[in-house]
């Protein structure tokens, strides 16, 4: 009966959210550049910011409050790309996503997934997948990037994506995302 109630158990705690996300695996990879966000990180950076008068800094306040997490990951290694494209396409399937929009420049395409919120305009996960780069140049390093994959999971308000995007550093395309 113990045995029956502990596998329950581990069947339904990813029901509740307590699952890791299919693409943690690439966190611990060497070829993976990666930037997590978690919430408390989050939280703090908003309550600093909402000591600032900035109209810039109270949207992203705004848009941060809703979020839970952010992930980034980035590879300049073609079978870690492939990996990822792979994975993303297999998350698709299983999961409630879909496309946003796409946006293809030469070799580079932008896709943009979307699970919808309870309130219009409003996402609960935000997926943005960058392939094809071919060692594009990204900063002042020099680091020359393959591919990079973006999850935003919370309350997202697309329309106020633009302050998250400035303030985090995330990627400019998300932007894009927002009607910016």
């Amino acid at each position: 009966m113990k045995k029956l109630a502990v596998v329950l158990l581990v069947a339904i705690l990813p029901v509740f959210g307590f699952s890791q996300s299919v693409f943690d695996k690439y966190e611990s990879m060497d070829n993976v550049g990666s930037v997590i966000v978690n919430k408390g990180m989050i939280d703090l950076v908003s309550k600093i910011g909402a000591l600032d008068d900035d109209r810039e800094t109270q949207e992203f306040v705004e848009v941060a409050k809703g979020l839970k997490g952010v992930k980034v990951f980035m590879t300049e290694d073609k079978s870690v790309s492939a990996d990822m494209a792979k994975t993303v396409k297999k998350y698709l399937k299983s999961s409630r996503l879909e496309e946003l929009m796409r946006v293809k420049d030469k070799d580079v395409n932008v896709k943009f997934y979307i699970r919808n919120g309870k309130k219009k305009d409003h996402v609960t996960e935000l997926l943005m997948f960058v392939s094809g780069m071919d060692n594009v140049e990204i900063g002042h390093n020099g680091r020359k990037l393959e591919t990079v994959l973006v999850s935003l999971t919370g309350d997202i308000d697309l329309n106020k994506i633009g302050a998250l995007t400035d303030k985090m550093d995330l990627p400019q395309d998300l932007n894009k995302a927002g009607g910016k």
